[in-house]
C-alpha cells in the first residue's frame, strides 16, 4: 500500500497551536433568565415628564440607582445581564465538549459495528466463458458505466448487458491474432481493445464498427486504461504511450522507463496521476503534466515479482494498492491478478492466481487500512485472471481460468441506521448542534 504525499504551504498561524478563549459562546447575547422584563419593559414606555433640574440631590440619584439594580421585590437586579463570567461558564462549555467527544465515539462504533458484514457464501451468478486465455499478463475484461460487461473470448470480443442478459459478439479477429486488453472509454461510447500483435483498436458498441486503428507499439498490448479522450496503453516492448483519440497524429508521449513489459496502468481518479507496473517489478508514479519528458514522480521497488493489479484508493487520493505475481509476498496480498476498492466500506478485494498458500484460487475481502482479512471465497477451480466491479460499486466479476465469469454482490451499499434518532433529536441536542 502506498501513501503519496504531496509538498504543500500553509500561514504559520495555521500551523501553530489555536488560540483557546475563555469567554463562553457570543457575549454579546443577554441571558434574559436574569432579567425583570417586565420591569424593563415598565421603565423603558414610562412617559411621565421628565424633571428638567439638571441639579439631581443624592437622595433622587439613590433612588433612580435602587430602581435600576433592585427588582420589585428590593433583590439586586441589572437590566442587561450577559450569561454567566468566564470562570463559571469555562465548566459547563468543557462538558458540552465532552459530550459531543462521547457522541462522536458512539457513531464510530456503530460504523465499526456496520463495517462488520456478512460474506456471501456463493455468486449471485455464472456465465460461461469458453475459450477464455489463461493468461496473466492479459486484462480481458472491463464492466462499463453504460452497464455492459466486455469480455475477450479467445479471438472474439462480446458484450454481456446486465440489465436484459443480453449478448452480443463485437467482433472475431482473424490472422491468428487474438485481444489481449479490453477498455472502455469514460462515457462508454468507445471500446478500446489491444491485440497480441501490437494492434489497438477503437470500437463503437452502439454500430459494432471499428472506428479508429491507432498505432505506436510494436508487441503485445497487455494493458490499457482511459484518462478522457486519452488512452494510455503498456506493451511487450516496455514502453507506455498516451494517445489522443481524437487527433490525426494520435502519439501525444512515449515513455521507457520500464526494462520488462508493462503489465498494468491505472489512472488516479483525480486523472493527475498515473501508476505504471512492470514485469521487472517496478511500479511507476507518473504526473500527467509532464510524462512528455519521460521523469517520473516516485519509484516503488519494493514487488518481488510482476505487477500487474494496481488500484487508486476511491476515499483517500493519495493511496495506490498493488499486487505482484506468484513470488510476490507484501501488503499481505499475495499473488494478485486484480484488485478492486470498496466504494462503500474501507475494504478492498484481492483476486488470486498460482499460489504455495491458503489464497490459491481465492477472492480474499481486506480491511483498510488495518489489512486483517474479512473472509475468502474459493468457488473458481482454477485460478483468477481478471477482476472488474460494476457501475453501483456493490458487484464485482471475476473471470477465471475455469472459463467461467462469476459475479459476487461482495460490496454492500453503506448502512445507515437513524432509527433511535429523529431529526427533532439532532436539531435539539447539544451533543450534535454545531451551534453553542
Amino acid at each position: 500500500m502506498w501513501n503519496l504525499e504531496c509538498d504543500w504551504y500553509s500561514p504559520k498561524s495555521l500551523l501553530s497551536t489555536p488560540t483557546h478563549y475563555d469567554f463562553p459562546g457570543d457575549r454579546f447575547i443577554p441571558n434574559r433568565s436574569l432579567m425583570d422584563l417586565d420591569q424593563a419593559q415598565s421603565l423603558l414606555t414610562n412617559r411621565t415628564k421628565k424633571n428638567r433640574n439638571m441639579q439631581f440631590s443624592e437622595v433622587y440619584r439613590q433612588k433612580v440607582d435602587e430602581k435600576l439594580n433592585l427588582n420589585s421585590e428590593g433583590k439586586p437586579f441589572r437590566m442587561l445581564v450577559f450569561r454567566g463570567s468566564p470562570k463559571s461558564s469555562r465548566k459547563s462549555i468543557r462538558h458540552i465538549d465532552e459530550m459531543r467527544e462521547e457522541e462522536a465515539a458512539a457513531l464510530q462504533n456503530n460504523s465499526n459495528q456496520h463495517h462488520c458484514r456478512v460474506m456471501p457464501k456463493k455468486e449471485v451468478r455464472i456465465l460461461d466463458a469458453p475459450n477464455i486465455r489463461n493468461d496473466y499478463y492479459s486484462s480481458i475484461m472491463d464492466w462499463g458505466n453504460n452497464n455492459i460487461l466486455a469480455v475477450a473470448l479467445g479471438s472474439e470480443v462480446y458484450l454481456w448487458n446486465s440489465k436484459n442478459s443480453d449478448v452480443l459478439k463485437l467482433f472475431k479477429a482473424t490472422n491468428s491474432d487474438y485481444p489481449t486488453s479490453v477498455a472502455w472509454s469514460e462515457d462508454t461510447k468507445f471500446v478500446a481493445i489491444g491485440f497480441m500483435h501490437s494492434k489497438l483498436q477503437l470500437w463503437d458498441a452502439e454500430t459494432s464498427k471499428q472506428i479508429r486503428m491507432l498505432e505506436g507499439h510494436s508487441q503485445r498490448i497487455g494493458t490499457i486504461a482511459w484518462n478522457g479522450y486519452t488512452l494510455t496503453s503498456g506493451s511487450h516492448d516496455k514502453s507506455i504511450i498516451n494517445h489522443d483519440v481524437r487527433a490525426r497524429r494520435n502519439v501525444i508521449s512515449r515513455i521507457k522507463a520500464h526494462t520488462a513489459e508493462v503489465c498494468g496502468l491505472k489512472w488516479s481518479r483525480s486523472s493527475n496521476m498515473l501508476a505504471s507496473g512492470g514485469n521487472e517489478n517496478h511500479i511507476y508514479i507518473w504526473d500527467s503534466s509532464k510524462m512528455s519528458s519521460s521523469n517520473f514522480l516516485h519509484c516503488f521497488k519494493d514487488h518481488c515479482a510482476a505487477v500487474k493489479a494496481l488500484a487508486w484508493c476511491p476515499y483517500d487520493s493519495g493511496v495506490l494498492a498493488s499486487g505482484g505475481g506468484t513470488e510476490d509476498k507484501c501488503i499481505k496480498i499475495w499473488n494478485v491478478c486484480g484488485l478492486e476498492w470498496n466504494r462503500h466500506h474501507k475494504e478492498i478485494l484481492s483476486g488470486h492466481g498460482f499460489s504455495t498458500n491458503t489464497h490459491h484460487n481465492q477472492l480474499c475481502l481486506w480491511r483498510y487500512p488495518s489489512m486483517t482479512k474479512v473472509g475468502d471465497l474459493d468457488r473458481h477451480s482454477s485460478r483468477i485472471l481478471d477482476l472488474s466491479q460494476s457501475p453501483d460499486g456493490v458487484t464485482v466479476v471475476s473471470a477465471g481460468a475455469d472459463e467461467t465469469l462469476r459475479f459476487w454482490d461482495i460490496f454492500g451499499p453503506p448502512v445507515t441506521d437513524t432509527k433511535d434518532i429523529s431529526d427533532l433529536d439532532n436539531l435539539l441536542s447539544l451533543k450534535i448542534s454545531p451551534i453553542r
